[in-house]
């Protein structure tokens, strides 16, 4: 099966459809999983750390083993049944595992909330896209929070999932979004998930340190109609991105901050303690709501570079099965 043609066409589908909440979510019930595991097997108050640990890696292993199995079922009893079928849900599949539209939606859902003056609006919208507590941000604070997100999803949302579709189809895919779930609801440096999610957080780190730096090339090329913009990008990413507490997510951040001339990073609260974060970038743009906008288009553009270069690589892996 040529998977980077499967990972291609579920690329666009995405783009052009989207989720649509009628359909079951395959993340959704990821997550209901994990919080029902993670309330059975977190015995943070009272266990000591290594056991805590090792829970968690048995937590990790069965969601993201589960996902890898019952999902190579679902496309081998869909493709028993008839081979158009099991390229159908392969498809539909991936496209789950991808959130290219609703990272447009949710950056615009944003900027219209700030452009119509409606700060509270701003603040519910950002909360839906962030871990931090928003309740008391200022419009900066907003604007910042939106472009951190858009920019590290740029990779946990639409590089990495077409990464791994193109090497492993739909079963890889979705193993790689359950370990990105489970880092997103249990991979937090507090006394409940330290220990608890450390496996979770790792595993994620080492699965996006490839689509983390390819992300940074497909930003450049993105930036490149304005060279100073792209070569700004990479002077503040060589210099910021190893800044940023996670391994991977400081790549895409600071070639944002550099692309658009603006600072990024500071001070962040989570559940009311404070947590500052290395800035990333040069102030010397404000962060206005035109910021968000500009990160949106410039995700845009890096998601149809990625599109194309799937595209490329389909025709490589076309020709080498033709002759094969």
């Amino acid at each position: 099966m040529n998977f980077p043609l499967l990972a291609t066409v579920s690329l666009l589908v995405d783009r052009v459809v989207g989720d649509p909440r009628i359909l079951p979510h395959p993340v959704v019930l990821m997550g209901n999983v994990t919080r029902f595991m993670e309330r059975r097997l977190n015995k943070w108050q009272s266990d000591r750390a290594r056991a805590l640990q090792m829970k968690g890696v048995l937590l990790t292993l069965m969601v993201t083993g589960g996902s890898f199995v019952i999902t190579s079922w679902t496309c081998m009893i869909a493709a028993a049944v008839s081979p158009l079928l099991g390229i159908f849900v392969n498809i539909w599949l991936i496209s789950t595992t991808i959130a290219w539209k609703g990272l447009n939606r949710a950056g615009r859902e944003v900027y219209t909330a700030l452009t119509t003056r409606d700060l509270d609006a701003g603040r519910k919208a950002v909360s839906m896209i962030v871990g931090r507590d928003s309740a008391q941000m200022n419009e900066s604070e907003v604007v910042r929070a939106t472009v951190e997100t858009l920019a590290e999803n740029v990779v946990d949302a639409i590089v990495s999932p077409v990464f791994f579709a193109m090497l492993g189809g739909a079963p890889l895919a979705m193993a790689y979004r359950a370990v990105n779930t489970l880092d997103s609801m249990v991979g937090y440096k507090n006394d409940r998930y330290r220990a608890f999610g450390w496996a979770s957080a790792r595993l994620d780190d080492v699965l996006n340190y490839l689509p983390a730096r390819a992300t940074v090339l497909l930003l450049y090329f993105a930036l490149l109609r304005d060279r100073r913009s792209a070569n700004s990008a990479w002077r503040v990413m060589c210099r910021d991105a190893r800044k940023h507490p996670s391994p991977n997510s400081g790549f895409p951040e600071s070639m944002v901050a550099g692309g658009l001339s603006i600072q990024l990073g500071g001070l962040n609260y989570y559940d009311g303690v404070p947590s500052h974060r290395a800035q990333m970038g040069d102030p010397f743009r404000s962060l206005t709501p035109e910021r968000i906008l500009e990160t949106v288009r410039l995700v845009a553009k890096t998601g149809w570079l990625l599109f194309s270069v799937a595209g490329l690589i389909t025709l490589l892996v076309a020709g080498y099965l033709n002759r094969t």
